[in-house]
């Protein structure tokens, strides 16, 4: 008993269910616990940005004197693609299958649409060369200071690879500083999960008193499939990447997964979730850290496998609701601008604005759109569950392919902490 009141996942999960509890009591009114939520992730956001700069300097320094760097990057860069492209293709399939949208009123999705006032008049660009270009910063401090994930990791990269060209009595000195900032880092965001239940408890509470159970009703077709294709996702694909790829037990990945995957849950967020990610691959799923602290954070910034599943479920979805009869070339549109609009996510603000540029690459009306930028928060929760797992079954496969795992076994039970 005394090891589980000591255990934070524990306080996170209750107090993820006591705010469910309290906002559905509370109602509307339960928006006054919302500042608590907003501590904690602006928290959450300050270390973010140095966290995520500073761990890919480090893990591109120490990899890039070594003959595994490019190894470590095509094997993670790889996986990633492929299975974001597996996703779409899966939700495309389950989606066709199940057909939520087929047999709803139109018109009702239509009238509560037009109840909100999201603004859809910009969809975001999802060219080739504009996805490349967008990713160089032109001002790498501008980057740093507007929070820019995608150009902060190419500059990181750089920077990184550029002190691993030093000699060696130059660059040791500085990999080591850079350490030394990457720890004192991670002790902030150990000190700031301190608080994780407390901001877990105002987000909930606001999510559940501010969208209630009600309106979640005129979509639920679309949330139960997407919870199908999530699960399909979850416990099929990556479960058989691991046992193909890896010598880590499957059970055992998921039973260490057990709190990011909570955090990831309660708050929505990649990036609030990035520090427990790292340690959990680090310390319980045996990843080096060489490269824990290379995949997990470009995980945590391109690899939205989840995403990717919205996009493709939501433009399915009305396509379906409006009668539009889609063809193999439909199909593929979707597909691959789903996939690549989940890749450019980290720099696009607002995840449900990508899926304006999917929808509109198969011709499919925006009408009902707003319903669901109200009700982004409860897709959220589910999709960004899968997005970090992904990210630490990537890192699991990678560091087994790439010859770094520290282990030649199964993994042993965690010691207790």
């Amino acid at each position: 008993m005394k090891k589980l009141l000591r255990n934070l996942s524990f306080w996170v999960f209750a107090a993820m269910i006591l705010g469910i509890l309290v906002g559905y009591l509370m109602g509307p009114s339960a928006h006054v616990l919302a500042p608590l939520g907003t501590l904690f992730m602006q928290l959450i956001q300050m270390l973010v940005v140095p966290l995520v700069f500073i761990s890919i300097v480090s893990g591109a320094a120490t990899l890039g004197g070594s003959r595994s760097a490019g190894r470590i990057g095509v094997t993670s860069i790889g996986y990633i693609l492929v299975t974001t492209l597996i996703s779409t293709v899966l939700a495309i399939l389950i989606g066709s299958w199940l057909a939520p949208g087929s047999g709803l009123d139109a018109s009702s999705i239509d009238l509560l649409a037009s109840q909100n006032t999201t603004d859809m008049s910009t969809p975001p660009s999802l060219t080739f060369w504009g996805t490349i270009i967008g990713m160089i910063p032109a001002n790498p401090v501008r980057a740093l200071t507007e929070g820019n994930i995608l150009q902060i990791i190419v500059f990181g990269l750089f920077l990184g690879f550029g002190i691993s060209t030093l000699a060696a009595g130059k660059k040791e000195p500085v990999i080591r500083g850079v350490n030394y900032l990457l720890e004192a880092l991670i002790w902030c965001i150990n000190k700031v999960m301190l608080v994780a239940p407390l901001g877990v408890f105002g987000l909930m509470a606001d999510a559940t008193g501010t969208f209630g159970f009600d309106i979640l009703l005129s979509v639920a077709n679309l949330l139960w499939v997407d919870i199908i294709v999530v699960l399909a996702m979850g416990l099929g694909i990556y479960p058989l990447t691991i046992a193909l790829f890896s010598r880590t037990p499957v059970t055992h990945f998921f039973r260490s997964m057990a709190e990011p995957q909570i955090v990831a849950f309660s708050t929505s967020s990649s990036m609030a979730t990035l520090p427990v990610n790292m340690e959990t691959v680090e310390k319980k799923l045996g990843v080096s850290k060489q490269v824990t602290s290379f995949v997990i954070p470009l995980g945590a910034t391109i690899n939205m496998t989840g995403n990717a599943i919205y996009y493709t479920l939501v433009a399915l979805f009305f396509a379906q609701l409006y009668g539009i009869d889609l063809n193999l070339g439909h199909y593929i549109a979707i597909s691959i601008t789903a996939s690549l609009g989940a890749v450019g996510q980290a720099g696009v603000p607002g995840p449900t604005l990508m899926v304006v540029a999917v929808l509109a690459s198969a011709g499919i009306p925006l009408s009902g759109l707003p319903l669901l930028f109200a009700l982004d928060r409860i897709f959220d929760m589910i999709r960004t569950v899968l997005n970090i797992t992904g990210d630490a079954a990537c890192a699991v496969v990678t560091d087994y392919l790439c010859g770094k795992s520290r282990r030649d076994a199964a993994p042993q039970t965690p010691a207790r902490e």
